[in-house]
């Protein structure tokens, strides 16, 4: 079993390895530089994870499945989304991506976890939802380990009604995931300091005469604006988060 995950602040980057370190599977970044054909090619079963963006799967890993999904469709799939509060069919959306390839499913599970739009006053970072949230994906990765072995399948975001809630969200993000690519922004507390030119998963950004510009390639996934030493960067929502996301653990 080969797991791999796109994870923009750490969310879906820690189901991945946990789940791995449970199933003794071999786990990557598709940020990361390897040969990906043939890890892909020699796995039986591939455990993917990704954080949902309004009920659909993140730009960069569905440019990631289409460049292999040759072999991903070939595959026995373990689908894992995370969300805040709830997707719909979150997971389901990454099956949709490669016709036929929903049959291949043997498990699909969603994991609530910790808020990561650090400057939204709707939606507040805070230390209790953090250490709430972590707790509850333990348990649930861990009935979830102990199905697989048992071979009980089990498909979160299948059901008639997962498929009506996804869509009061994907009807209307893709125009939002269109508008975001030019979303970036620096204000005058940037320091040209390149840690968010160096983190973007899209090499979205570059630096320019000590400022950060971008390349219209945002995904929105919230790195940079958690990551910024100076709060100064911000995506889509502009305005200086009070408090940054720092991942959940």
């Amino acid at each position: 079993m080969v797991a791999i995950y796109f994870s923009g602040t750490g969310n879906s980057e820690y189901i991945s390895r946990r789940f791995s370190d449970l199933m003794g599977a071999e786990c990557h970044s598709i940020e990361e530089d390897v040969d990906f054909e043939r890890l892909l090619s020699g796995a039986e079963t591939l455990a993917v994870c990704y954080p949902i963006y309004g009920s659909l799967v993140p730009r960069i890993m569905r440019e990631f499945v289409e460049k292999y999904k040759n072999i991903i469709g070939e595959k026995k799939l373990i689908i894992f989304c995370t969300q805040m509060m709830f997707s719909g069919d979150g997971a389901r959306a990454f099956a949709r991506l490669i016709p036929g390839c929903e049959k291949n499913v043997v498990y699909a599970e969603h994991f609530c976890m910790p808020n990561n739009i650090c400057n939204f006053f709707l939606f507040p970072v805070r230390d209790k939802e953090r250490i709430r949230k972590k707790r509850a994906a333990d348990k649930k990765l861990e009935k979830t380990c102990q199905n697989i072995r048992r071979g009980i399948s089990k498909k979160r975001g299948w059901h008639f009604f997962s498929t009506a809630l996804g869509k009061t969200q994907n009807v209307a993000f893709p125009g939002i995931e269109e508008k975001g690519r030019g979303a970036f922004a620096a204000d005058q507390d940037c320091t040209g300091c390149g840690l968010c030119v160096k983190r973007c998963p899209m090499q979205n950004l570059e630096l320019a005469d000590g400022r950060v510009r971008q390349k219209d390639n945002c995904i929105l996934c919230y790195r940079c604006v958690n990551l910024c030493p100076r709060r100064a960067a911000t995506v889509l929502i502009h305005k200086k988060p009070k408090r940054q996301y720092k991942g959940i653990c």
